[in-house]
């Protein structure tokens, strides 16, 4: 009597089914991504070239202690009122002639900034200042730029800035992106976000 031959698996197929399995894994998982904050770096400076001369009054400075401490234009200052003045100072709208701003709903102290174009946040903080305090002052700054952006825009297009820029960045978005770039274009030249960072100090 013949024996009987154990039936072989047929594994020829395991291959792609592994390799269908990865692909859809692959497919269908999202990678989280950590968010910085977004900063402009200055480019190189060219040999021979004069930097711009910038008034002492167009410049808002913001230096952070080591004890974590607020000193805003030679004054101490709590972290929750830093937004008003910053917001104060870059609204201010003090210049006149070409340097006049038509949309500035500040006090038009001569003694302050120009106009937004012309306004710089200066922060300078200290190496031992703690990371949440770092943090806190970047956001409050950040949050006086979009105060001012979100009010012209609600103005000028019945919308808020940060939607604006939700809009443009959600995939879901069907309007004119287009149109929306350059409305968002137009309310960021009318308030720049200009903040330089100081290297640490020790």
């Amino acid at each position: 009597m013949a024996r009987r031959s154990s039936p072989e698996i047929n594994a020829g197929s395991m291959a792609d089914i592994a390799f269908l399995l990865l692909i859809f894994f692959l497919v269908t998982t999202t990678m989280e991504t950590d968010m910085g904050i977004s900063r402009k770096l200055p480019p190189i400076p060219e040999d021979n070239v004069e930097p711009p001369v910038i008034k002492q009054k167009n410049i808002f400075t913001v230096i952070v202690s080591r004890d974590n401490e607020l000193l805003v234009e030679d004054e101490l200052m709590e972290l929750s009122e830093l937004r008003q003045a910053a917001v104060e100072f870059l609204d201010n709208g003090g210049g006149f002639g070409e340097e006049a701003c038509d949309y500035c709903q500040g006090i038009r102290d001569p003694q302050s900034s120009d106009n937004p174009e012309k306004a710089i946040i200066s922060l300078v903080n200290d190496r031992r200042t703690e990371y949440r305090t770092y943090i806190s002052v970047q956001n409050e700054l950040v949050a006086a730029y979009n105060q001012l952006r979100n009010r012209e825009a609600q103005r000028l297009y019945g919308t808020s800035f940060t939607q604006m820029e939700a809009n443009y960045n959600s995939p879901n978005f069907r309007g004119d992106k287009e149109t929306l770039k350059e409305r968002i274009d137009i309310i960021k030249e009318m308030y720049p976000q200009k903040l330089s960072e100081a290297e640490p100090t020790s």
